[in-house]
């Protein structure tokens, strides 16, 4: 995984890009928790302990958004603020500032730099790295003005202008990072807005954008030029597209006639809502409807879909929606009886399809192990203890109450799988592919048979 070099008879290690950037994850929430457990980071001027503040630093360097304090209520406005750094900084990655704090220095980018990059993009070369860089940041604060200019015009009537734009700009930002942080108060998140057209549509679309990822997002915003979009691009689009609309579909059906849920709502309320619940789980932790009152079934359908979350190379976590359609995809060619993977008519490598179950099993493996400590640990019941494993590892932030009475081990717990939800599946990944580089085709065994089935 590193590289072990000599100077003047001193043996030191040479971090892989992907271990720098797990590192450099760490210190940032680090430095996050030290912040916000300062007296000066509360509304009471009492500092903070240290496990919560640094459950909320990990949270939101993670893009997350499980808290076990309130934000709205516990934070002081410099305390929200150290928590929006952290967000814009977890879903842009710590390399993207770095970059753009060396370019205004006049500093040349070095090619291990660029590495790192390509590795916190998940792009498939460095080239134009630095550049996509910059692009980023540039596409991603217009998007966050915009967002925060539409959610300001409902924030300012109810809470004043200075107030409402502040709201606006910390929910923007939260929304299209995918954190789902809120400063509305007493854990109420968006409740308030069920039925608001503008919050509803305006989040919403935050969060998809900040979900299908960034070269995502620039193929789509330069295909009038080309007419042409990469097999990536239309496999993150149509599953989201796909997830969002069966999502939807699913939660209407589900929670219509549960009357803490969508049951007291009018026609448009139900739709808003169920629209919401089916986009919010795609790794956001926003919630316009109480997720503790849905029926059992609506609760496991939003399991499914934070299990999947968002996209490569995005602000959001999960499995991701390539890897989801990429095995579904190579079900259908089984059940079809075809040897290989078709997309859109391309034939997709088995070692791609290798990544995609290897990664699956592992997130798999993690989630239940997470929620059997869970329910050695805690006072709950099976659904929160998966519900809770599952937001931290997919980085959603969306919880059935369980949050809020973890004990110590719990807090660690969840600290430890939301960093590995943001860090590892990128790792798992790169380690897969070390190995395929360094040991394919040295050794063949013979082949032979076991029974499927």
């Amino acid at each position: 995984m590193f590289l072990k070099e000599k100077i003047d008879g001193i043996k030191f290690y040479k971090f892989q890009p992907v271990q720098i950037l797990a590192l450099g994850f760490a210190l940032t929430i680090l430095i996050g928790g030290i912040l916000l457990s300062l007296p000066i980071s509360s509304r009471s001027g009492e500092a903070t302990p240290f496990i919560d503040a640094l459950f909320t630093s990990t949270s939101a360097v993670c893009v997350t958004g499980l808290v076990t304090v309130d934000t709205g209520t516990h934070y002081s406005v410099f305390g929200q603020i150290v928590i929006m750094l952290l967000i814009q900084m977890g879903g842009l990655g710590f390399m993207t500032f770095a970059t753009l704090i060396a370019l205004l220095l006049g500093k040349r980018i070095s090619l291990k730099e660029r590495l790192i990059m390509q590795e916190a993009y998940n792009t498939f070369n460095i080239q134009g790295v630095v550049k996509l860089a910059l692009y980023v940041m540039g596409i991603t604060f217009s998007i966050e003005i915009i967002g925060a200019v539409a959610l300001a015009t409902q924030f300012i009537p109810k809470y004043g202008l200075l107030k409402g734009l502040y709201f606006g700009i910390f929910h923007s930002v939260s929304a299209f990072c995918n954190a789902g942080f809120d400063l509305i108060g007493n854990f109420n998140s968006l409740t308030p807005y069920v039925d608001n057209v503008v919050v509803n549509l305006t989040i919403m679309a935050l969060i998809v954008i900040g979900g299908i990822g960034f070269s995502v997002i620039t193929e789509v915003l330069n295909y009038r030029k080309s007419k042409r979009l990469s097999l990536h691009a239309k496999v993150v689009l149509s599953a989201t597209v796909a997830l969002i609309v069966v999502g939807a579909i699913g939660f209407y059906m589900l929670e219509y006639a549960n009357p803490k849920t969508l049951g007291g709502l009018s026609i448009k309320g139900k739709f808003l809502a169920s629209l919401f619940a089916s986009v919010t789980p795609r790794t956001a932790g926003f919630n316009t409807i109480s997720t503790s009152d849905m029926t059992v079934a609506g609760k496991f359908l939003t399991v499914v879909l934070m299990f999947i979350g968002a996209s490569p190379g995005s602000t959001g976590g999960g499995i991701k929606t390539s890897t989801a359609f990429l095995i579904f995809m190579t079900v259908v060619a089984v059940v079809q009886g075809k040897e290989d993977t078709e997309v859109y008519q391309k034939r997709i490598n088995k070692s791609f399809v290798y990544r995609a179950l290897a990664v699956t099993m592992l997130s798999f493996i993690l989630v239940v192990v997470v929620t059997m400590v869970l329910s050695i640990s805690q006072n709950g019941d099976f659904m929160e203890y998966l519900y809770e494993a599952t937001s931290a590892f997919a980085t959603v932030g969306l919880t059935l109450g369980l949050t809020t009475r973890l004990t110590l081990i719990g807090k660690i717990i969840i600290i430890l799988t939301m960093y590995a939800g943001r860090v590892g599946p990128l790792t798992v990944t790169m380690a897969i592919a070390h190995k395929q580089q360094t040991t394919a085709n040295l050794i063949k065994y013979p082949e032979d048979k076991i029974l499927i089935g």
